[in-house]
């Protein structure tokens, strides 16, 4: 993913267009657990609400999916990790430029809790002492999280709700836990939409929330572009505020390579004492070359 700046409308590379309004606000969703907990289960559901029983081990797949709400466009990179953590300097990589997390856990295999655990934990880690240069565990910055209860639906389980809620009670730092099903689409929504809360996006972005658009293969598709106006808006009820949101799956979209999440790093590590991030989008044009000051734009390298 690189960022760049733009005044023309942009066709990314599965062909969806976004008229003349760039996605300025990217954010890049990690999913990390151990092997054969359901990781790719949820995400499957999260972007189509399909479900498939059968297992094939994941190296490392990325997906992204572009919301338009309220007139604003948000695009939503997802990177859906193996379990085996095949290369260790790729995952620290992951979590330095991940915005958000879900860790899942199988509630019917103890040890896959407590890698959960591991993996929260040196995520903080790897996230204050990019930030500080120092492992401070007293002061450990607050991420994006939610730990996932996943097989919610087994009978067998090792692991109880109130010890999971009894971690998270004791953390310092904000930590959220939610038991859900891929296979029964138990608390899907849910998940996401807590998720969302905390990283302080909107919630039309949790799957139940907004209006999916399907893309034709080869064929670019517009998200259509209706926005009330700022008159009508104040008498817009929620429910039909959130009528108006819309998200479309980006097909065959490539992986970013390596030397862009490095750039990626570089920018999100130089700009974390910022509150606000106000200055992240100008370091990473500095740091990819484009130093126009205009409207911010993402797309992919």
């Amino acid at each position: 993913m690189n960022y760049h700046t733009t005044n023309s409308s942009p066709v990314t590379s599965s062909g969806v267009c976004m008229d003349d309004d760039a996605p300025k606000n990217c954010h890049r969703l990690v999913i990390l657990g151990s092997a054969r907990v359901g990781k790719t289960s949820l995400v499957t559901r999260f972007l189509g609400g399909q479900f498939e029983d059968c297992y094939t081990p994941t190296i490392e797949d990325f997906h992204r999916k572009l919301y338009r709400i309220r007139g604003e466009v948000y695009q939503l990179d997802i990177l859906d990790t193996s379990g085996n953590h095949p290369f260790p300097a790729m995952r620290r990589l992951s979590f330095l430029t991940g915005d958000l997390f879900v860790i899942v856990f199988s509630m019917e295999l103890r040890e896959t809790y407590e890698e959960a655990i591991r993996l929260r934990e040196q995520i903080l880690e790897v996230k204050a002492s990019s930030a500080s240069g120092t492992r401070n565990k007293k002061h450990l910055p607050k991420v994006p999280m939610v730990l996932a209860g996943n097989k919610s639906d087994i009978m067998t389980k090792t692991v109880t709700t109130n010890e999971v809620e009894a971690y998270c009670a004791s953390q310092d730092s904000a930590c959220i836990y939610v038991e859900i099903s891929a296979k029964t689409n138990c608390n899907i929504d849910e998940l996401f939409y807590e998720l969302f809360n905390v990283a302080g996006l909107p919630p039309e972005m949790a799957p139940n929330h907004h209006k999916r658009v399907t893309t034709t293969f080869g064929s670019p598709t517009i998200l259509p572009t209706h926005v009330p106006s700022a008159r009508n808006k104040k008498t817009l009820t929620i429910k039909r505020r959130l009528s108006d949101a819309m998200g479309v799956v980006e097909e065959n979209v490539r992986r970013p390579s390596i030397r862009t999440d490095l750039l990626i790093m570089r920018a999100k590590t130089t700009t974390s004492g910022d509150s606000d991030g106000s200055s992240s989008a100008a370091n990473i044009g500095r740091i990819t070359g484009n130093t126009r000051s205009n409207q911010t734009a993402c797309c992919l390298q």
